[in-house]
């Protein structure tokens, strides 16, 4: 009956997997377990993208690997423990002075819109409930657009980044998920104009340890 009800209300397929949680109608999960080990030519992809950040994240948008420009670019989110290295924790709930993300207020409803898309098809597991309920306890940004329950397909989304002593840099996102591990993605982050690809050029010169 949902099935035949979502194209008469020109449903999404967010919106209709969104339907089918209020409704409390069981839809398949998404498996968003990473694997345990990745395999070693993961992180020669990764390092080939440089100077390019690229990262591998999961469904719950945990950064599971990263690349030294990715590492450059987000210092305080890669080295983070487990549990909060992770995009939308870091877009949401880090404190000033730790992110360098200009237009977090524009970016942050489409991010949690995306991520309750995700949560509906596995809202009934745990581990989930459990990331959606330190987010709200973490700060009132997640926890005001939590409470508005907008729903939007997932997608990424460019980043303007403003890093102490380089500048600005813009940053368009491209996604591709990993067909050999469901629920993991690579994130590879290009600079969107000279001027960005210059200043992250300056930044790997002066963190030649990374």
């Amino acid at each position: 009956m949902l099935d035949a009800a979502a194209p008469t209300l020109f449903l999404d397929a967010a919106e209709r997997d969104h339907l089918y949680r209020v409704a409390e109608v069981p839809r398949p999960p998404v498996n968003s377990d990473p694997p345990a080990e990745f395999p070693s030519h993961l992180d020669t992809v990764l390092e080939a993208l440089d100077p390019s950040p690229a990262m591998l994240a999961d469904a719950r948008t945990a950064v599971l690997r990263w690349n030294r420009a990715y590492a450059a670019v987000n210092p305080a989110l890669v080295s983070a423990p487990p549990g909060k290295r992770n995009t939308l924790w870091h877009l949401c709930a880090a404190p000033e002075g730790q992110h360098r993300i200009i237009d977090r207020d524009e970016r942050a409803p489409g991010a949690v819109a995306g991520f309750r898309s995700h949560y509906s098809q596995n809202a009934g597991d745990p581990r989930w409930q459990d990331f959606v309920a330190r987010l709200r306890a973490a700060g009132p940004l997640f926890s005001r657009l939590w409470a508005t329950h907008d729903v939007v397909p997932p997608r990424l989304c460019d980043k303007r980044c403003d890093i102490t002593g380089i500048g600005e840099v813009n940053l368009r996102a491209t996604g591709m998920e990993l067909t050999d591990h469901l629920g993991v993605r690579l994130v590879v982050q290009t600079p969107a104009d000279r001027r960005s690809r210059e200043n992250i050029d300056l930044l790997l010169r002066r963190a030649p340890h990374l």
